[in-house]
């Protein structure tokens, strides 16, 4: 199927590894032209090279760290300077650290906040406005099913993904009629650096896990011209482990 995206301009946040990577490089083969962001600069110019390899799209490489409102404003700005302006954009960042409401001080919430709310509140103020006036755009935001199903021992994680689908689901009514749609994907447990961080080897061993790629090949529909009427979606993708009827 052509999504009909050939040529599009996209910003991928966080896309240097993970799930940011999987739903770049699904991007890419179908022609966008791509921005990725990360902090470390050989792991981003492996991670546009292997982009570019996927697809007719390219992929340029910025160095950003989106885990404050003014670096993912940034990193927007730097993505529209380098393509030429944005059609779509991924919102997306790496998890706080583990914890639980005893363990975890009320110090350490606001720059969770910033990271996994205030940073796709900040890139989606920089990104959407040129979007309503050209027409058309894509807003495809990678939370996690915790906000579905807050995930033990990840408070500050479920806490700010959660206002962040809240934000979303505001901006996809609001912009609905500009031919600007908005949604999320609520990843279950998919092998990517992240997960493995969390949790340990034997653990790991025996748990079902999907694939990056095949996330990323969700987040590209999303993107599609076939998708114009999906907006304000909270998908999760998650191999059935979401427990809930609704």
């Amino acid at each position: 199927m052509d999504l009909g995206i050939t040529g599009r301009r996209a910003a991928v946040a966080a896309g240097s590894s993970g799930l940011g990577l999987g739903a770049a490089k699904a991007l890419a083969a179908e022609g966008a032209l791509v921005a990725i962001c990360g902090r470390d600069q050989a792991r981003l110019d492996a991670a546009a090279a292997e982009i570019g390899s996927r697809g007719p799209g390219r992929c340029v490489a910025i160095n950003a760290d989106v885990g404050t409102p003014d670096g993912a404003a940034g990193f927007v700005d730097a993505a529209a300077d380098a393509l030429g302006g944005l059609d779509i954009l991924v919102p997306n960042a790496g998890g706080p650290p583990p914890g639980t409401f005893e363990s975890t001080p009320v110090e350490a919430y606001p720059a969770a906040i910033d990271l996994n709310l205030m940073s796709v509140v900040a890139m989606c103020k920089a990104a959407v406005p040129a979007m309503q006036e050209q027409r058309w755009g894509r807003v495809v935001a990678i939370t996690s099913l915790a906000v579905r199903q807050p995930m033990g021992q990840l408070i500050l994680s479920n806490t700010a993904r959660a206002g962040a689908t809240a934000f979303l689901k505001t901006l996809a009514l609001e912009v609905a009629g500009d031919g600007v749609t908005v949604n999320s994907v609520q990843p279950g447990v998919h092998r990517t650096p992240r997960i493995e961080q969390l949790y340990p080897a034997d653990q790991l061993a025996s748990m079902r896990m999907g694939d990056a790629d095949d996330f990323g090949s969700v987040v590209a529909f999303l993107c599609s011209e076939q998708a114009r009427f999906t907006t304000g979606v909270q998908l999760h993708i998650d191999g059935g482990s979401y427990l809930g009827l609704l």
